[in-house]
């Protein structure tokens, strides 16, 4: 098999999939470029890597690079996968991939001009999380889905200045994902409303007025789900969650972001004839336990289990190394993208978040800050 050559584009966040590529079996050169010549040092240092670029014109003039993973700013990264693909690499790129219908649409023509592959690193789609609502959902013991929710609460003052003031919902890609992916179906429309006020300066580089957005969903099929993201000067603790409410178990994470998830159970109706002491008592009994998820790496390669839990990795027990340190890579998810996005490359398919799913989650996420903006006016999400 041969292997492939990646470049990870902006290593203040990308950095940490640097040693993910570099120990993964199919991947044979792992290229650095950042703007910080300090910070690729560091990296050279630690993973002994020693392909260094400044910019991602000197990526795509070498033809040894076959695709390239971009993990820089928000504003840059239409234009930077249209770039990469155009050049005829396959690339990925972290959330979101556009902040505009027009570069949506310029993307997704590009894709279809290029033949190329196409990868949203969607985090939440591969967390602990994630894999346990999925196997519940493959045993049927969640029953019908009822209705979803999903929640990205997080304060970003301090964060580089094209954060400042940004539409909760244009980085609100962790909160309706799950919501999209769990329940099979599309989106068919939205109704949002913006809430709260913010500092005007806030509110002046994109004339967003909204610290929280709020909307409710409407799928295929009539099933609805509820979603909410704040950026801005509001007081909650980190986190990133969603809820599955079904007709038999409910699904309920979390709190904050370590929190543990809860599982409910309907109980059916009792038998009065065999319990008569249950007699008179109305409503079925709903249990709930906290669940300790478990860690998900079997279908990744030896080579990069352990970047599954972080610290304190031990091969011979992968599970109790959860237990014992945090949880690596927002949840665990970061060497599932690795492998989804490369196994992709190698075996010429189209990655499980492709251009599909990625339009489906960016163009959502675009309709609720227009509805929001237009006072809850409904939105229907157009087909691609």
């Amino acid at each position: 098999m041969n292997k492939i050559n990646i470049a990870v584009v902006g290593l203040s966040f990308g950095g940490s999939f640097v040693p993910i590529y570099r120990d993964h079996p199919y991947v044979g050169k792992v290229a650095l470029c950042d703007l910080d010549p300090g910070l690729m040092d560091r990296f050279t240092k630690l993973y002994g890597i020693q392909d260094q670029y400044t910019s991602l014109e000197e990526v795509l003039a070498d033809d040894t690079i076959d695709a390239v993973h971009l993990v820089t700013p928000i504003p840059k990264h239409a234009e930077q996968i249209i770039q990469v693909l155009r050049s005829g690499r396959d690339c990925a790129c972290t959330v979101p991939m556009a902040v505009s219908h027009e570069d949506v649409g310029r993307i997704m023509d590009t894709i279809r001009e290029t033949g190329r592959k196409f990868m949203l690193m969607e985090t939440t789609l591969y967390t602990y999380q994630m894999f346990y609502v999925r196997q519940m959902l493959e045993r049927g013991e969640m029953g019908r889905i009822q209705f979803l929710r999903g929640c990205h609460y997080q304060d970003m003052s301090g964060w580089p200045s094209y954060w400042e003031g940004l539409p909760p919902f244009w980085y609100g890609t962790h909160a309706i994902s799950p919501l999209i992916a769990l329940s099979g179906r599309h989106v068919k429309r939205v109704v949002a409303f913006g809430s709260g006020t913010m500092d005007q300066e806030l509110v002046k580089k994109y004339g967003n007025p909204y610290p929280v957005e709020t909307a409710l969903l409407e799928f295929s099929g009539g099933l609805k789900g509820e979603v909410t993201r704040s950026l801005f000067e509001t007081a909650h603790v980190y986190k990133e969650g969603f809820c599955v409410y079904g007709s038999r178990k409910s699904f309920e994470w979390g709190f904050y972001d370590g929190s543990m998830p809860y599982v409910t159970t309907l109980e059916e109706l009792a038998d009065i004839e065999l319990n008569p002491d249950m007699k008179g008592i109305r409503g079925r009994a709903t249990p709930v336990a906290e669940i300790e998820v478990p860690n998900y790496y079997l279908d990744l390669p030896q080579e990069i289990r352990k970047y599954t839990v972080g610290k304190n990795y031990d091969a011979t027990n992968p599970q109790n190394s959860l237990k014992k340190g945090a949880g690596a890579g927002h949840h665990g998810s970061h060497p599932h993208l690795v492998n989804e996005f490369v196994k992709a490359i190698v075996e010429d398919r189209e990655p499980a978040i492709g251009p599909a799913l990625a339009y489906e989650i960016t163009k959502t996420c675009l309709c609720i800050h227009d509805s929001a903006l237009a006072g809850g006016v409904s939105i229907d999400i157009p087909g691609r």
